[in-house]
């Protein structure tokens, strides 16, 4: 089997596959996107392996549960059993001792997302969900709805979406969503994933600067959204949030129709009479200033309705009724991870949230607030990915913080990856917090094994407790539970 050019992605058209039943390897394959990879291949008939340096729940159990081996580490000597294909992870580099043997062995090997494009997509016609923020829940709330419409999508869900069994799904229909990640693809494909997933329609839900490991400055991650464009075909459809300035440059690029939303400013689809109701959100979607009718869901947030519009309006862009779009909406549950409830002890409420860029954090400190008024709330952040470990946003992350009553922000995830004079100043982002709200709401609490302890301690009936990782961070919000139980029991 050959292996395309990755700097042609658009040559992946999944007619060389190899045939079921095919022993397919997966290096890193522990990663929540790869996971999921190895379950999509095993569904359709492929005898999958898999190796990782760190194998841990809730990976670890997930692949046990499918009964894929995984192996422990990398080693030249997991190839003995030589594999059809092996897919490389975007966590392992050309020095790993795994990737030299497939390297020395010739055997053909992909990206992960070069195999989705083989794999998932194939022939069919695909919608990519793109953007800084939101990608997870559009994309999981978009094959939703679609499910709902009785299309029958495939879909390929960068996080646990709490409506279906998995990830990913396989499905008959003509249609592939998947959540379109800017990230670089492999150590041989510096290009952002996205650009294998072949969009004949693109959602474009923001543009900042993230991913400070791989981008130069916004400029450079914008380079990177105007190929998404560019690739859109004339007959295809852009569909692009207006209220991010960078996300209107990177829409001039396309040479397909483009539609913008957003409640800001004048666009083609805005949402209208916003307001949180029985813990959900109510909005009138409106095309060019006419209402489509009242729309509920469950989720919370500016940013939320700001998805759910992008969904609504994609939803009509492919003539789907108002009244099976409004079920759809209705009936979404959300995303693990995404302001998801993880229990409530004596009063105090544990809320769950994957939010790690400064308008994340903001946006969810909003919703958290509107959906729960009148309550003492605490965040508890984390400085884990590879740009909020940098001093970048040091002044954006104490404003986005300062809304909250109480806030702990933890010491850096693995500091020494990051050069030193690049840092996050953590410590100094708790000064500016209570500089700026003139008390001392916040503090700064390095280890992240001593924060339940003292949270536990200080909380009260009727706090919220947010806390908001791109990571494990410790397992801080269980502890936090098992620590309030003990106390109340």
């Amino acid at each position: 089997m050959m292996v395309r050019d990755p700097h042609h992605p658009e040559e992946d058209r999944g007619s060389d596959l190899p045939a079921r039943g095919s022993h397919i390897h997966l290096i890193a394959i522990c990663g929540v996107g790869m996971a999921s990879l190895a379950g999509l291949l095993q569904s359709q008939g492929y005898r999958v392996t898999g190796s990782d340096q760190h194998v841990y729940p809730p990976m670890s159990t997930y692949l046990e549960g499918l009964r894929i081996p995984v192996l422990q580490g990398f080693s030249g000597g997991h190839l003995r059993e030589r594999p059809e294909l092996v897919v490389i992870g975007n966590a392992v580099s050309r020095n790993n001792p795994e990737v030299e043997a497939v390297l020395r062995l010739e055997i053909p090997y992909v990206s992960f997302p070069q195999s989705l494009g083989r794999f998932l997509i194939g022939p069919k016609r695909s919608i990519v969900i793109a953007g800084t923020h939101g990608k997870t829940t559009t994309t999981a709330l978009l094959a939703w709805v679609l499910s709902r419409a009785g299309w029958e999508p495939s879909f390929f869900i960068g996080g646990i979406p709490i409506d279906f069994d998995s990830g990913f799904k396989q499905g008959r229909g003509d249609w592939a969503v998947l959540e379109g990640d800017e990230y670089d693809s492999a150590f041989f494909d510096k290009g952002p994933k996205f650009l294998h997933y072949k969009p004949e329609k693109v959602i474009l839900t923001s543009v900042e600067f993230d991913h400070a490991d791989i981008y130069r400055d916004l400029a450079h991650l914008k380079e990177a959204f105007q190929r998404l464009a560019e690739m859109i075909p004339p007959a295809g459809a852009l569909l692009a949030c207006s209220e991010y300035e960078a996300g209107k440059e990177v829409a001039a690029r396309a040479r397909c129709p483009v539609t913008f939303y957003g409640d800001r400013e004048a666009s083609d689809w805005q949402a209208r009479n916003i307001r949180v109701e029985d813990g959900g959100s109510l909005f009138e979607p409106c095309y060019r200033g006419r209402s489509e009718g009242a729309v509920k869901m469950r989720l919370l947030g500016r940013h939320n309705v700001s998805n759910a519009l992008a969904v609504y309006a994609m939803g009509r862009e492919l003539g789907i009724e108002r009244e099976v779009l409004r079920d759809g909406l209705a009936s979404f549950s959300g995303v693990k991870r995404r302001q998801e409830l993880k229990g409530e002890v004596a009063g105090i409420t544990v809320i769950d949230d994957f939010a790690h860029h400064p308008t994340a954090v903001k946006g969810t400190i909003e919703a958290v607030r509107a959906g729960y008024p009148g309550r003492r709330l605490w965040a508890i952040f984390e400085p884990r990915s590879n740009t909020s470990r940098r001093r970048i946003f040091a002044r954006e992350f104490a404003q986005a913080l300062s809304a909250a009553d109480r806030v702990i922000v933890a010491g850096l995830y693995q500091p020494e990856k990051i050069p030193e004079p690049e840092r996050l100043p953590a410590a100094e982002v708790v000064r500016d917090i209570n500089r700026l709200c003139g008390d001392s709401r916040a503090l700064f609490i390095e280890k992240a094994g001593e924060i339940p302890a003292h949270v536990a301690g200080e909380a009260r009936a009727g706090d919220v407790i947010l806390v908001m990782s791109n990571g494990g961070f410790d397992g801080v919000q269980e502890k936090i539970l098992r620590l309030l139980e003990e106390k109340s029991g």
